[in-house]
């Protein structure tokens, strides 16, 4: 029987986010998981780009995450959509909560990691949408870098 491969390090990026949002606080966040979950995520099959968080009750949560399915979990494998509860200290929680009252105001993934315990952590922003010049001001200054970068060699 072979051995599954998992990644070494995970670190799954919200490439989107970064373009389409400016982040005003960031905090890091322990989620709910079941068994087959934390095997994909060690596997890297993640999809952050859709995800969005809100409050159910008290709780935060997050949602349109796609962890895939587990290749070996048979009829005990996970829906890969399903709502997944995030863990943070009642402070952050209350600063969160106002934080989203401001208008404009939204949290997002910024990116999934294991930290050095084995545990798989997120790290979620408050953040507020860039405006289109924002976005082509972004895309200016990245090709100036480029172009740059490209005169040193």
């Amino acid at each position: 029987m072979g051995r599954e491969t998992f990644q070494k390090s995970v670190n799954i990026q919200n490439r989107k986010a970064s373009f389409e949002y400016h982040f005003e606080e960031k905090f890091v966040t322990g989620i709910v998981l079941t068994g087959t979950e934390i095997k994909s995520i060690r596997q890297g099959k993640v999809t952050l780009s859709e995800a969005f968080c809100y409050f159910d009750d008290d709780n935060l949560v997050i949602k349109q995450m796609t962890i895939a399915q587990y290749g070996n979990g048979t009829y005990n494998n996970h829906p890969p959509d399903r709502e997944r509860r995030l863990l943070l200290k009642k402070r952050e929680l209350k600063r969160i909560h106002a934080g989203l009252e401001q208008k404009g105001f939204t949290l997002i993934p910024i990116r999934m990691f294991i930290n050095d315990k084995g545990l798989a952590k997120m790290e979620i922003a408050l953040a507020k949408g860039k405006k289109l010049y924002d976005k082509r001001n972004d895309i200016k200054d990245r090709d100036v870098k480029r172009e740059m970068s490209r005169e040193e060699y």
